[in-house]
């Protein structure tokens, strides 16, 4: 994710897109104010270049795919 952007709330948003660049994607990310709100797992990209969060349910594209 932009490290440029400004830091949003953790699980306000459902879908989350992702560069390559993000590899290896965890949830909640370093971007998010409230980054400890749920435990940080880190995702594996299926070859459909998507991956849910087991936790909140957030989804997360890869946007190179």
């Amino acid at each position: 994710m932009n490290q440029s952007v400004t830091k949003k709330s953790a699980n306000t948003e459902k879908t989350y897109h992702v560069d390559s660049s993000d590899l290896p994607v965890s949830c909640p990310s370093s971007d998010m104010l409230t980054w400890d709100s749920h435990p940080k797992i880190y995702m594996e990209m299926s070859e459909s270049g998507e991956a849910m969060c087991q936790y909140c349910g957030a989804q997360y594209i890869l946007n190179d795919k």
